[in-house]
């Protein structure tokens, strides 16, 4: 099964080629360099959607904190701090 983890972009880091276009993002406060080249609209302080470390889809603050919030209830986030 894929899946999906929503984290917050803390900043970005800019690169001349947009195709490895990188960010930092916070998934609860772990922190973890994600490709944002699939959404290169995508700015600091929004959400996206990460899979496999690349940034899928841009969503909104209170989706995100649910799914995190599920996700946690889960016990999936401890998957994140072993990648």
């Amino acid at each position: 099964m894929c899946l999906a983890i929503p984290g917050k972009i803390i900043s970005i880091i800019d690169r001349p080629d947009e195709t490895f276009r990188l960010g930092k993002v916070s998934f609860g406060g772990i922190i973890k360099e994600v490709n944002l080249c699939m959404v290169p609209e995508a700015k600091m302080d929004d959400y996206v959607l990460v899979h496999v470390g690349v940034a899928i889809s841009i969503v909104d603050e209170e989706e995100a904190k649910i799914t995190f919030d599920y996700l946690k209830q889960m016990d999936e986030i401890e998957e994140i701090k072993n990648d």
